[in-house]
């Protein structure tokens, strides 16, 4: 290797530091962090509704959070993952998990057509305080998520910011909605799950830009 070669290989490398590897169960700590300190913050500002206990909340109510909570997980999992590229990573369990989340709006729906109501019926006094509540409680997941997606490398950016969106918003809707004491199909499978649409569509246009590498 004559002189010219070695001095360019040696300009390129100068500047190289050593990066440590990111470890995916270091980012599924930090998100479960986040998790929890969500609930807990629920918990101290709004309490949490003592009907989970007492046996008061309508089986659609435990259905509704629990699909929430699997959604969250199975977003917060698939986000750690595509930080760190590899062949073949597909991450199809997000999908499945909203499919099965998105037939409860379908069900607040059907239910009140078939009763005969209109659509006003889908209001109710604690509708957008929900809706803006549950969209409030996904914050700190976001962001969680979007640090560990900024420290890896995710391939699909896109991809990448929905799952986080997504499951950021599932989480938020999850602990919020264990302070809510209506149970009712109209307000759990609408203004429970919206936040999870909203935190997705802001994942999905914020992210890509900030995580790109």
């Amino acid at each position: 290797m004559n002189k010219a070669n070695q001095a360019l290989i040696a300009d390129l490398v100068d500047d190289l530091q050593p990066v440590r590897v990111i470890k995916a169960r270091h980012g599924l700590w930090l998100a479960a962090v986040a998790g929890a300190i969500t609930v807990l913050s629920v918990w101290l500002l709004a309490g949490l509704w003592s009907g989970m206990i007492t046996g008061e909340a309508s089986a659609f109510y435990l259905v509704t959070n629990g699909l929430l909570l699997l959604l969250g997980l199975a977003g917060v999992s698939a986000a750690v993952a595509l930080a760190s590229p590899s062949v073949g990573n597909r991450q199809d369990g997000p999908k499945w998990a909203l499919a099965m989340v998105t037939i409860l709006p379908l069900a607040a729906f059907a239910t009140t057509f078939a009763a005969g109501r209109g659509p006003g019926a889908l209001m109710d006094p604690y509708s957008l305080h929900c809706l803006l509540s549950g969209t409030a409680a996904s914050a700190l997941t976001f962001l969680v998520l979007a640090y560990w997606l900024r420290r890896g490398a995710p391939v699909s950016t896109e991809t990448a910011g929905l799952f986080a969106g997504i499951a950021a918003g599932a989480i938020g809707a999850f602990a919020y909605g264990l302070s809510c004491p209506i149970d009712g199909v109209s307000h759990l499978g609408l203004w429970h799950v919206l936040p999870v649409a909203i935190c997705g569509v802001l994942g999905r246009v914020i992210l890509p830009p900030i995580i790109r590498w």
